[in-house]
């Protein structure tokens, strides 16, 4: 039997880090906006006529390899950790070998390890016969991610992953609930440019520093998550509306409120970049993920996207992604 399963990537407009427990607790009404990339993580299970266990990684030239018998192995497996762990939690009964692949590049910022977690999961759920419905995807995902990297872990990048689209997903008390926004493709595509930095990031490091901020109480950056929560309510609005000339100055303010997070947030190589998108049509400029390296997503004036994606594209280290909407979400198939 052969699983192929993939997950798109995502850009994160609106509400990010507020999405990591508890600190949407404490914020009434929060919520993030995104939408999905056909920028994708793969992932490819085939079952073998023994019982050796093989999981590989082509982006980071790894391979990992137990048995059935020794599958508890993986649980404290400090190499490709969180494809060790996914496989133990399931604990398939027959060997297999597993490949994965991500086309994003690694530290983007795009929500790639989320993403990845999710294509695996949707593979391995049906190499055990279908064992958890996909209403529990991203309670495994998010729960494996947090032991993987040791810190608590937002919840919108999987629901890009496992649900692709345009999307708000809201945070309160009594859980957690995806609204599709129905925005035409053409619409973000003509106003949406996704520069890579040349920097990866560690999304871990900064969001668990905000985070414990965030516990201790920090009334400084109370006041922050309330407007980050208010400018993203007011970015649903906006798109629902199709009022694109607010949405620019929503993600401006975002971008203020941002900064102000933590200096860490941009380094000198975002900041050149930044500048010169702005002085090329872009409108405003969304460092996605965390920060501190990965991605930029600018939001570029009508009919600009080609003059942004030019300026940046001269700049050394920077690469210009392309992209379309995603609006399949995770898929599996099966041979």
């Amino acid at each position: 039997m052969i699983i192929e399963t993939s997950a798109p990537t995502r850009v994160d407009i609106a509400g990010g880090t507020i999405d990591i427990p508890p600190i949407f607790l404490f914020h009434e009404g929060a919520l993030t906006v995104n939408f999905a990339l056909s920028m994708l993580a793969k992932c490819r299970i085939e079952t073998r006529d023994d019982d050796r266990i093989v999981l590989t990684s082509i982006d980071q030239g790894q391979t990992v390899e137990t048995s059935v018998g020794d599958i508890a192995s993986l649980r404290d497996e400090p190499r490709l950790e969180l494809l060790s762990k996914l496989v133990y939690f399931f604990r398939p009964q027959a060997g297999f070998t597993m490949v994965t692949e991500s086309q994003a590049p690694a530290g983007a910022g795009l929500a790639g390890s989320s993403t990845l977690n999710i294509a695996c999961i949707g593979a391995l759920n049906e190499l055990v016969g279908r064992r958890y419905t996909e209403e529990k995807f991203i309670q495994v995902a998010a729960a494996v991610e947090c032991q993987v990297i040791r810190v608590p872990t937002g919840y919108q990048d999987y629901y890009s992953a496992q649900y692709g689209g345009v999307a708000a997903i809201h945070f309160g008390v009594d859980g957690m609930r995806r609204e599709q926004l129905n925005v035409g493709p053409a619409e973000l595509s003509s106003r949406f440019a996704v520069c890579y930095t040349g920097e990866p990031r560690n999304s871990g490091i900064n969001n668990w520093e905000i985070t414990k901020r965030h516990i201790d109480g920090d009334r400084e950056l109370f006041e922050l998550f309330d407007g980050i929560r208010d400018t993203a309510v007011a970015v649903r609005s906006a798109i629902l509306g199709s009022n694109w000339t607010e949405l620019g100055r929503l993600m401006q303010a975002e971008f203020a409120l941002r900064k102000r997070l933590s200096p860490n947030i941009t380094t000198p190589q975002m900041d050149h970049l930044i500048d010169t998108a702005l002085r090329n049509g872009a409108i405003a400029a969304k460092v996605c993920g965390a920060g501190g390296g990965g991605c930029i997503a600018f939001y570029c004036e009508e009919g600009r996207r080609g003059d942004v994606e030019s300026a940046l594209a001269a700049e050394d280290g920077a690469r210009v992604l392309p992209w379309e909407l995603n609006s399949e979400g995770l898929t599996v198939a099966v041979s």
